[in-house]
């Protein structure tokens, strides 16, 4: 049994919420009482998903954003706050994988495109929710690393930079905004049964057996796994938890 948290009268954001571990998120803040900004670059996505969740009594909000862009994220975290009045939660989740390179073959069109959407784009959102926060005096935000951001793997030099970056992202900004009313911490996930998973499976890059192997738990986590560490994140429970990098993996980092 999941926890329940009431998060009536507050506004929760979530990036690359369209489907995977965003749309998760979007829906247990939603059903916790939140208003909820859906943002992502699939306009089509984000539409059925806010539909989705308008139709079940929800308030939701869905600009269409692109992370790589900083005035779109801008307008979006803006656009937020004179729909609801306020901001009080953020995860920005919006990534990508990219396909294994050997490192001395990577093109440099590659490294720049993994890190602008996982490492810049995080940046971005992050520095404008916090203009926000920062005026109220309190917020919270989850910035979503990876395991790939905690350990090493042959064949994914780019997308683990970019993953370790936002937990440096997180811990510093982390340190630097406690003393104002502000928790910022990271969520790590393992390997997560989402579309994006799904399609590394079917192009030959991640070979689901051997992924489950690798997790202790013998199994894929699932999105509503990652939305409860959410949660739990942006939750008075977690109110003595700033600067963490939070592995939800199945036990991967603790062999």
């Amino acid at each position: 049994m999941n926890p329940t948290y009431d998060f009536t009268g507050q506004v929760a954001l979530v990036t690359g919420a369209a489907s995977g571990m965003g749309l998760a998120a979007a829906r247990a803040f939603a059903t916790s009482g939140a208003a909820v900004a859906l943002t992502d670059l699939d306009a089509d996505a984000l539409k059925t998903a806010t539909d989705e969740l308008a139709a079940a009594g929800h308030r939701v909000l869905g600009p269409p954003c692109d992370v790589t862009d900083e005035d779109q994220v801008a307008a979006a975290v803006d656009h937020t706050v004179e729909t609801f009045g306020r901001l009080d939660m953020a995860y920005n989740n919006a990534g990508i994988q990219i396909p294994p390179s050997d490192a001395a073959d990577e093109p440099a069109e590659r490294f720049d495109r993994v890190n602008a959407i996982n490492l810049r784009g995080v940046w971005a959102c992050m520095k404008h929710e916090l203009r926000h926060m920062r005026a109220q005096g309190s917020g919270a935000v989850v910035n979503c690393s990876s395991l790939g951001g905690l350990v090493g793997l042959p064949g994914r030099a780019s997308y683990h930079a970019s993953k370790h970056g936002v937990i440096g992202l997180t811990t510093s900004a982390a340190l630097e905004y406690a003393p104002r009313g502000i928790r910022i911490n990271a969520v790590c996930p393992g390997t997560i049964d989402t579309p994006m998973v799904s399609d590394m499976i079917a192009k030959g890059e991640l070979d689901r057996a051997e992924a489950e192997a690798n997790q202790p738990i013998n199994r894929l986590g699932t999105a509503e796994e990652i939305a409860q560490a959410v949660l739990w994140l942006c939750s008075p429970g977690a109110g003595f938890v700033v600067g963490v990098a939070l592995p939800v993996d199945g036990g991967y980092v603790a062999r």
